[in-house]
């Protein structure tokens, strides 16, 4: 039997600009943690686009602090990927880690297991308010934020996709619409 619905419109999805915060908010989040383990959790989210479930999935000998890289296992659709690991995170991590003595789970709770998804939201939605970051701070807002303060570097599209594990380039794209340094180029007619 044929297909009766080809000639049915599907609705348009509706394309969002991902939400981003400056350089400068994001370090004064860091500097406004409460414990190392906090900053240690703000800083890892950021410095290595981390999605939430990655960070909190993270077990100790995921950090290789020789190669300067974070493994990260089972991300999004099952699959494996080398991050970048920031040289002030492993010295934050480094005390962290002689202070809390985690034993299988990078960040682990009181009782042992691993971190809760709502201690994180918490964390960042505490230091944003003491910071007095208006828009709403979550941890995904912290990857967008990595992937378009990279861009803005002058870091090549095709690194930054590696770094996030996005299968298909278009994803990464999204974020040359919000970053700044394209529009530094144009010239505002009424200037």
């Amino acid at each position: 039997m044929p297909n009766r619905f080809y000639s049915v419109d599907r609705p348009i999805q509706n394309e969002s600009l991902p939400k981003v915060i400056s350089m400068v908010e994001v370090s004064s989040i860091i500097k406004n943690t409460s414990n190392i383990k906090h900053r240690c959790i703000v800083s890892l989210l950021y410095s290595a686009g981390l999605r939430r479930s990655e960070l909190l999935n993270l077990k100790l000998n995921d950090i290789d602090s020789k190669r300067m890289v974070i493994l990260v296992k089972n991300a999004k659709g099952n699959k494996d990927r080398l991050t970048i690991l920031s040289r002030s995170v492993l010295i934050d991590l480094r005390i962290y880690f002689k202070e809390c003595r985690p034993k299988k789970w990078l960040f682990e709770s009181p009782t042992g297991t691993n971190y809760s998804n709502t201690s994180v939201n918490s964390i960042l939605k505490k230091c944003a308010k003491k910071v007095g970051i208006k828009v709403r701070v979550y941890p995904h807002i912290l990857r967008h934020s990595f992937a378009t303060h990279l861009l803005e570097a002058g870091t090549d599209l095709r690194y930054i996709q590696t770094l996030l594990g996005h299968k298909s380039s278009k994803t990464t794209e999204i974020y040359t619409h919000v970053a700044t340094n394209t529009f530094l180029i144009i010239k505002n007619p009424l200037d």
